[in-house]
């Protein structure tokens, strides 16, 4: 497999929001970072998947080059749950603001706990 521009765009992409996750005690953030990995990850799996001069596989007699559809759907998946993971972490990031006036990590223990 060669090293093409998507490639390098990915793990880009994974390692500021790896860097975001570690280094960071706000909140929002956190959910930001976590959400710029996700599309790093969907944007490699979506990339290793493709195939140069591939077709949609789609069966009329000619049994060439077909690009694999599995990564394409794995991908639709990762963004629905990527989409219900940002909303339930806006939820208990708004719950902890509302019970301790700050979005650090470090007031009031995490999310008031």
């Amino acid at each position: 497999m060669e090293i093409t521009p998507f490639l390098i765009l990915s793990a880009g992409l994974i390692s500021i929001g790896l860097y975001g996750i570690m280094s960071k005690k706000n909140l929002l953030k956190l959910l930001i970072s976590l959400d710029i990995m996700d599309v790093g990850v969907n944007l490699l799996i979506v990339t290793v998947g493709y195939l140069p001069g591939g077709t949609a596989p789609i069966m009329d007699g000619d049994y060439g080059k077909y690009v694999d559809p599995l990564p394409q759907a794995l991908v639709l998946t990762a963004i629905v749950i990527g989409v219900s993971v940002l909303a339930l972490g806006m939820i208990l990031t708004i719950r902890h603001y509302r019970r301790t006036g700050s979005l650090e990590m470090d007031e009031g223990g995490v999310f008031g706990w």
